[in-house]
């Protein structure tokens, strides 16, 4: 299928050093440019020395490492390339709206380049993707059980529906196979076992449900906010008391008080 276009578009991915759009740079872009009336589209891919560390939960995912991209151009040494490359195109890609447009402005900023989308249309395919297949225990009712979840949003239909959902879910893929972002195959996980599904649907790197806090792949606890993202936790609120006093005035809950309470206990008993 061709695209129907009047103007061109940009279809672009994103790789980085971490998920911080202000903080992290890009070390990888890739990008397919479709044009009006043009069979055949254009492909640009780049490497960039982003001159910051490469977080280790970020190599994992896309395997570049700093070694790879110590010898390839920094971002202001492209900018220009990808500007005109992108030309007043607009953009589209995956999860776009919210990591990669964000990101690849932050960068153009740095370089000196005004990098405006305004007048661009911007389509993100995840927002298609969510739309179209909504993931509300109503859509989950249909998928799973085949029936129109009668009763909505009455407590009881709805703990009702969800055991059906997850019995469904438990038939639905009880012989498949998942293969995690770095290619691992967990080898059929979902069974009728709750400590095999609690250990498939667990986030191993929140501290808290709110996920103000967490683990990194060391173990240790780190902040998932504010002007101290991705430092430890103890270390921090030792130096400085009047941020970790911010956290136990303001409205964090009250699982996020109690463990930066420990954290900081902990910190300076092995520390004293």
């Amino acid at each position: 299928m061709d695209f129907k276009l009047d103007k061109s578009i940009v279809f672009f991915d994103i790789e980085a050093t971490g998920l911080n759009v202000l903080k992290d740079r890009i070390v990888q872009i890739a990008l397919i440019k479709y044009l009006p009336d043009t069979p055949e589209p254009i492909e640009l891919e780049m490497l960039v020395n982003p001159g910051v560390p490469i977080s280790k939960e970020s190599y994992e995912i896309h395997g570049i490492s700093e070694e790879k991209v110590a010898n390839e151009p920094t971002f202001p040494q492209i900018a220009a390339k990808l500007e005109a490359f992108i030309g007043d195109a607009d953009l589209s890609g995956y999860n776009l709206n919210r990591f990669d447009v964000p990101m690849l402005m932050e960068e153009f900023n740095r370089a000196g380049i005004h990098f405006k989308i305004d007048d661009r249309k911007i389509i993100d395919v995840q927002s298609i993707f969510y739309k179209m297949e909504p993931r509300t225990l109503v859509a989950a009712y249909k998928f799973y059980c085949g029936e129109k979840l009668v009763g909505a949003h009455d407590a009881l239909a709805d703990v009702k529906a969800t055991v059906a959902v997850l019995k469904g879910q438990i038939n639905k893929y009880a012989d498949e196979d998942y293969e995690t972002k770095d290619g691992q195959i967990l080898e059929k996980p979902i069974k009728n076992d709750m400590t095999a599904l609690y250990e498939f649907t667990h986030n191993k790197q929140s501290v808290d449900v709110t996920n103000r806090l967490k683990y990194t792949s060391d173990g240790d606890i780190v902040f998932n906010f504010g002007k101290y993202i991705g430092q430890p936790v103890g270390p921090v609120l030792a130096k400085d008391k009047q941020y970790y006093h911010w956290i136990l005035e303001k409205d964090f809950s009250v699982q996020v008080k109690q463990a930066v309470q420990k954290i900081l206990r902990d910190y300076e008993k092995q520390n004293s």
